[in-house]
C-alpha cells in the first residue's frame, strides 16, 4: 500500500536540507562578485582577516581551564622505604619481598618494585629478597647482621604496564 500525500508526512529531499556554501567573487551576475562582500578598502577587507582575535581568546581559555585528566606513566616505579620504617613494621629474622609489602597494605596492589633508603637505624636481622636497597641501607642491615637479595634495575624497567 502506498501513502496518502498528506502535510504530515512530506519530507524534503536531502539535497534541499545541504546548505550550499556562498561562492564568492565570482562576477557582478552572482552577487557576491567585484568586493566579494567585503566592501572597500581596510584591513578587514585583506586577506587573512577575521579570525586573529577568536584564535588568541581561544588560546586564553584553554589556557585558563585547568587540567583534569593528568599524566600516567608507562613505566613502573618503585615504592620507598627507609630502614627506620623497617624497623618499625617487622620483626626479627623476617623475610622482606613485594608480596609481604602488599599484605601489609604497604604497597599499592599495582607497584611492581620497592626500594630501601637508608634513613633511619635498625637493630635487628632481616631478610630483604628481591628489592633495591641503596649503599647506606645496605651498610646498616648488613651491620644489623640482615642479608640482602638484591634485583637489578633492568628487572624493573622490563615490568611495564600493559598499553590499552
Amino acid at each position: 500500500m502506498s501513502k496518502i500525500l498528506s502535510l504530515n508526512n512530506l519530507t524534503p529531499r536531502k539535497e534541499a536540507l545541504v546548505k550550499n556554501k556562498i561562492r564568492l567573487g565570482r562576477g557582478d551576475a552572482s552577487g557576491h562578485g567585484s568586493y566579494s562582500g567585503k566592501g572597500r578598502k581596510g584591513q578587514k577587507s585583506r586577506t587573512g582577516s577575521g579570525k586573529g582575535l577568536q584564535l588568541f581568546a581561544l588560546r586564553q581559555s584553554i589556557l585558563r581551564t585547568p587540567k583534569l585528566r593528568g599524566f600516567t606513566s608507562l613505566t613502573a616505579k618503585a615504592a620507598v622505604f627507609n630502614v627506620s620504617d623497617l624497623a618499625s613494621n617487622f620483626k626479627e629474622g623476617s623475610v622482606i619481598n613485594l608480596a609481604v609489602l602488599k599484605e601489609l597494605n604497604l604497597v599499592k596492589s599495582n607497584i611492581k618494585a620497592f626500594k630501601i633508603l637508608g634513613n633511619g637505624e635498625i637493630s635487628m636481622k632481616i631478610i630483604i629478597d628481591g628489592g633495591l636497597v641503596s649503599k647506606t641501607a645496605k651498610e646498616k642491615i648488613e651491620k644489623a647482621g640482615g642479608e640482602i637479595k638484591e634485583i637489578k634495575k633492568k628487572e624493573i624497567k622490563e615490568k611495564k604496564f600493559k598499553k590499552i
